[in-house]
């Protein structure tokens, strides 16, 4: 078994990104600039959120952080977002989920110009992922396909099993292994919730992707012998072995899967840190376009 290092190749492609930056500085180029919208106080968000800036930082990218009240009008929020996306100094724009109920995501989605979302949820851009068109890829769905690329994992004719269908990592997942493509040319089966032979089906899988949000849901009676496991899931769980009284969780029950994996990716430190240096590589391309 071999852990697919998320921490490690995303320092490894952030230190890349750098570079880029250096050479766009060095021909009079201006920095890259990827701007955040931060809605109430959720500690999940907000520690996201602070790493992406922190990331910013590390790779000398610029960044701008909105943080607006958990009651803002869907409206107020909105007027934010066309400001950023009229301002030309900014290359990038995040507006972090989950947001305040009274706010519709698909909304804000949809008013982000596709220009600027390098977190690859609008319409236009998931479109053009569909048709293998050039566009933004989802941050997550991208960050596992360098994993999987950076670590040579063989998945031409392989049968990659994608748990849960969510449009941000599941959906477009399913998609990108099917494509044409170095990492791809999967036979790809989409399974969730209404599944009715789901541990029949996952243990088929060579390639085994977990988004669920359920921790420990697969266990290692789902798995078969040899797959490469992707847990997409982190949830915190309360613990009475850890100072904090947390610990965080994935998808897959890790100590009892991964004695049968071939790789398998841990939580925390695996698609988490490649999902960030996504959204950097993202909006280097932005900004070099």
């Amino acid at each position: 078994m071999q852990l697919l290092d998320g921490k490690l190749t995303s320092e490894t492609l952030k230190d890349e990104i750098a570079v880029e930056v250096q050479k766009i500085i060095a021909n009079g180029g201006k920095k890259p600039h990827l701007a955040a919208i931060l809605v109430g106080n959720d500690g999940a968000s907000e520690t996201y959120v602070n790493a992406k800036v922190k990331a910013c930082k590390k790779v000398g990218f610029d960044s701008t952080l909105v943080r607006l009240d958990a009651d803002v009008s869907e409206e107020e929020l909105l007027n934010e977002v066309r400001k950023i996306n009229e301002d030309p100094e900014i290359d990038g724009l995040i507006v972090q989920l989950p947001l305040p109920k009274h706010i519709s995501e698909i909304k804000v989605t949809e008013t982000i110009v596709p220009e600027k979302d390098v977190d690859g949820f609008h319409p236009v851009n998931l479109g053009r992922m569909t048709l293998n068109l050039p566009t933004f890829l989802p941050a997550t769905p991208a960050g596992i396909l360098e994993l999987l690329d950076r670590y040579d994992i063989e998945t031409s004719g392989k049968h990659c099993v994608v748990i849960g269908r969510s449009h941000i990592v599941g959906s477009p997942m399913s998609i990108l292994m099917a494509r044409n493509t170095k990492v791809g040319n999967c036979t790809v089966t989409l399974t969730h919730s209404r599944t009715t032979n789901l541990e029949e089906i996952s243990r088929s899988a060579d390639i085994l992707i977990v988004a669920l949000g359920k921790p420990e849901f697969v266990t290692a009676d789902m798995v078969k012998e040899g797959a490469v496991i992707v847990d997409v899931g982190i949830t915190r769980v309360k613990s009475d072995k850890t100072k904090s009284g947390w610990k965080l969780k994935g998808d897959v029950a890790f100590d009892e899967v991964a004695p049968k994996c071939s790789f398998i990716t841990p939580v925390p430190g695996g698609v988490g840190p490649m999902t960030i240096a996504s959204l950097l590589k993202n909006t280097l391309i932005s900004a070099q376009k």
